[in-house]
């Protein structure tokens, strides 16, 4: 019986206050990794999906320099320039902004029902040599009918 009183003398009266801090470390370990992971995961979608996009005219002032990389251009369709070929699936037309500045557009891929009813477009993409822009998605905004915020249309390239 001596040696269970000695036994149990020679456990650290402090024993569960360590397990608690312990325990509350984990949790506070824990917490801050979520909430960076949450901030990361933030940053991550805003850098990807910012909204910043070029005019025609500084694209066009950028010239060759900008030629093969990836940007986001915005302007209004030009009214006429519409070329759709169904039997290729390409879309030719033209942006133009604010300064008159006009900038030639290809997509491959489905012609969106009421392009002909869009007022301006963000297209992504790249510039090719000879100054059209390859666009691989294209955004239109068309004015809605019932609706005083204008409608948006999506479309991914198909190449």
């Amino acid at each position: 019986m001596t040696q269970l009183v000695e036994r149990a003398q020679a456990i650290p009266a402090d024993l569960a206050e360590r397990r608690t801090a312990n325990k509350n470390l984990k949790f506070i370990a824990g917490g801050l990794l979520i909430i960076g992971l949450v901030v990361v995961l933030i940053v991550q979608a805003t850098m990807s999906t910012g909204a910043y996009y070029m005019t025609v005219s500084e694209l066009q002032r950028e010239g060759p320099g900008i030629v093969g990389e990836r940007v986001r251009v915005s302007g209004t369709v030009v009214e006429g320039s519409e070329d759709w070929r169904a039997q290729e699936i390409t879309l030719r037309f033209k942006i133009s902004d604010e300064d008159g500045a006009q900038l030639p557009i290809l997509f491959y891929g489905p012609r969106p029902d009421n392009f002909q009813r869009a007022a301006s477009a963000i297209v992504e993409g790249e510039l090719l040599a000879d100054g059209t822009f390859k666009a691989d998605t294209l955004l239109l905004k068309c004015p809605s009918r019932y609706e005083e915020e204008p409608e948006e249309i999506f479309v991914e390239s198909t190449r």
